[in-house]
């Protein structure tokens, strides 16, 4: 997930909604970009909305707010717009989000100077406050059936998603303590390899998991937590794949074939995934599903690494990234280039097996029409306007995400009964 430079890129996008064209309805991505309109939401298009659970599966506002307001919601107040961020309520509401995974992230740096458990207990705290201060509209959610209890009364489930295994410190007590504290999913790592699993965008070490990776692996499933395969190696991938008694996800990713970003899922472990049960939940960021924008993006965690190295003050790293990106900008794309990613998917691994995970307030660079979480309905219009039905498409905009939770919970429930008693 790229963190750096959020300003000035979103009136461009929304110039450029406007005025550029797209390649037509379900035509191959390959083609040129002038044949394809942007997405008109059509009333049958919101009344199948309405329909839809609407299930994100990774927003990083508690992490924007950490940075721009100081981790106060009194000072980002998203009952009241909130132009700074790609996400508050009223734009929650019209984009009908039914259930999202905030994500409790710190950078991969944090355990490398022995913060990270400490900084990512009070991203576990924030989410929990910003429920809390906003009981009509948030409820806290752990469970299949809260997340089912939240929608009923129309409220937003509010699940914690941890990002990047580096959280745990290499500790089995801490992982469980998370799961404790309402973590329901932990992306195995971020940016960087860790002592147990390589990372998709740093060197490798183990050719994917290590034993006590495997042992992480085992212990998510008895707890009933998801196993989140974005951000890793491929290799790993494979190896979570062949571990995990239980439905995998990957909570933001895109598809490799497409875009060649070393983030993205390749065609074989989509099939892997198929056979698991899993979910591939699409990232918008355009770095990630536009081909040329993957390509160029392909070295950013190297570079982030790089900057980091060369400014151990990390406001002082995350401007130079921001300059280092206005040299390097890339294509923004449109909705049509993750409307791409989840055809390929429903071709490849099934429509069973994908979903949505936005990446909202954790990317600096969306395709238009996609500019924060207001515009999911176009997603549903753009799969109905390729022929989608409509049963496949509340799959995809939720069903299936909400599915694997309640599968993890089903296997956790089967692994306890099984253990040998003490």
């Amino acid at each position: 997930m790229p963190r750096s430079f959020q300003a000035c890129l979103f009136p461009l996008i929304s110039i450029v909604a406007i005025v550029h064209a797209w390649p037509t309805q379900g035509a191959d991505p390959k083609q040129g970009k002038e044949a394809r309109p942007p997405i008109v939401l059509t009333e049958a298009g919101r009344q199948l909305h309405r329909q839809c659970l609407v299930f994100d599966g990774h927003n990083d506002l508690p992490w924007e707010v950490r940075m721009k307001f100081g981790g106060s919601f009194v000072a980002a107040d998203i009952s009241k717009p909130a132009p700074r961020l790609q996400t508050d309520i009223a734009r929650l509401q019209e984009g009908g989000v039914g259930a999202v995974f905030w994500s409790a992230y710190v950078p991969s740096s944090t355990a490398k100077k022995g913060v990270a458990a400490h900084q990512v207990l009070e991203q576990i705290d924030l989410i929990q406050q910003m429920i809390k201060r906003y009981p009509e509209t948030f409820a806290a959610a752990r469970t299949s059936a809260d997340v089912e209890r939240a929608r009923k009364a129309g409220k937003i489930a509010s699940l914690i998603g941890l990002e990047g295994g580096h959280a745990i410190e290499n500790s089995l007590g801490l992982l469980r303590m998370y799961y404790n504290l309402g973590a329901r999913y932990m992306t195995l790592t971020h940016s960087d390899t860790l002592d147990w699993a390589d990372a998709a965008t740093d060197d490798p070490r183990h050719q994917g998991l290590t034993a006590f990776g495997e042992e992480v692996v085992a212990l998510m499933n008895e707890l009933g937590m998801l196993v989140d395969i974005s951000h890793v190696s491929a290799e790993t991938m494979r190896d979570v794949l062949r571990v995990s008694k239980a439905p995998v996800i990957a909570s933001h990713s895109s598809v490799f074939t497409i875009a060649p970003h070393p983030r993205n899922v390749p065609d074989d472990v989509l099939t892997l995934i198929k056979s698991n049960g899993g979910v591939v939940m699409v990232n918008f960021y355009s770095g990630f599903i536009v081909p040329s924008s993957a390509k160029a993006r392909a070295s950013m965690f190297a570079v982030r690494r790089e900057l980091q190295r060369k400014y151990p003050d990390e406001k002082e790293a995350q401007k130079a990234l921001e300059e280092w990106s206005k040299a390097n900008p890339i294509e923004p794309g449109t909705i049509h280039d993750v409307l791409d990613h989840l055809d390929h998917i429903i071709r490849v691994a099934g429509v069973d097996h994908a979903g949505l995970g936005s990446d909202f307030d954790g990317v600096d660079v969306l395709p238009a029409q996609l500019q924060d979480v207001s515009t999911f309905p176009l997603i549903t219009q753009g799969l109905l306007d390729r022929g989608h039905t409509p049963a496949d498409i509340r799959k995809v905009m939720g069903e299936n995400t909400l599915r694997v939770l309640r599968e993890a919970e089903r296997v956790a429930r089967e692994l306890e009964a099984a253990a040998p008693r003490k």
